[in-house]
């Protein structure tokens, strides 16, 4: 079943503290305020921000796009938000992101995964939750082999949690991706679907 007709399917992955879903048009006051609050802290680790980065129109457009990439198994975001202190059922605070992008089939059976934060919930053990629920959809939903990542040397928090989740540093790209401007090395990693995380 399609939401608002941009081809994602209702479904939800919870966990214990968080639950990922596909991103809704109804999310956008929500994704606004925290990625507008959190813009000096996400800035350094993305692409360059356009004029109308925190526009509806832009959020609505990024959605068809998305939804549209969902239809065509190439890449399958998600919404993070926080369940802690909220009854069963109910959807807490918007958290941030994580997507499986560049979907290869065949003898690949793969994707790449990214995933943003907004700055009043870092360092609480979400995003470490969230990657797990997306492993799980990778492995379970979308029949994944392996997935992998890249981070910035310099971004210690995300390479801890890429090898607290199980996966391995597996080599070192220069100036892989264009990040706030700059053609930047990254670091690689990736881990098999289904093989137990690093306790």
């Amino acid at each position: 079943m399609s939401l608002f007709g941009l081809g994602f399917p209702d479904l939800q992955k919870r966990g214990q503290r968080v639950m990922i879903r596909p991103p809704r048009l109804t999310d956008f006051a929500r994704w606004a305020e925290l990625r507008a609050a959190s813009r000096s802290f996400l800035e350094p680790w993305e692409p360059t921000w356009g004029d109308d980065a925190l526009s509806k129109k832009r959020f609505r457009a990024r959605l068809t796009e998305l939804g549209q990439a969902w239809r065509d198994d190439r890449a399958y975001a998600f919404s993070i938000f926080a369940l802690a202190d909220h009854g069963p059922g109910a959807e807490g605070p918007m958290v941030g992101g994580i997507t499986l992008s560049g979907v290869r089939r065949g003898v690949a059976q793969m994707a790449s995964v990214g995933y943003w934060t907004g700055e009043p919930f870092i360092r609480r053990g979400y995003m470490r939750e969230a990657l797990r629920l997306a492993l799980d959809f990778a492995g379970k939903d979308i029949e994944l082999h392996r997935v992998e990542a890249a981070c910035l040397p310099r971004n210690l928090p995300s390479r801890n949690l890429l090898l607290t989740s199980g996966f391995t540093e597996e080599g070192f790209a220069k100036q892989y991706l264009k990040i706030n401007g700059v053609w930047e090395d990254h670091c690689l990693f990736g881990r098999v679907v289904g093989e137990p995380d690093i306790p």
